[in-house]
């Protein structure tokens, strides 16, 4: 079965400066984390608020999602993390 993304739903922790947004495999459930630092931020954002990182996700969502697919297929897991590297 392929990963699908039927909600589009996202929200930020600000404690871990994650966005958090939810996959399925079938039935199963997978949550994506992406790092704040995955996010592609305006430069001139010395102090980026949730709503700038929201922004900056739904922005680059497509890329996302393509990654989240990568990701997963990989690793298999309920709980991916996307870091900037893996968006090289």
């Amino acid at each position: 079965m392929t990963i699908t993304f039927p909600n589009s739903a996202r929200s930020f922790d600000e404690a871990a400066k994650r966005v958090r947004f939810l996959g399925y495999d079938g039935m199963f459930e997978i949550r994506f984390l992406v790092e704040a630092d995955a996010l592609r931020m305006e430069p001139t954002q010395s102090n980026p608020s949730e709503r700038d990182y929201l922004a900056a996700f739904d922005r680059i969502r497509t890329r996302i999602l393509e990654v989240a697919v990568r990701v997963y297929a990989s690793k298999r897991k309920n709980l991916i993390v996307l870091g900037p590297a893996d968006f090289r």
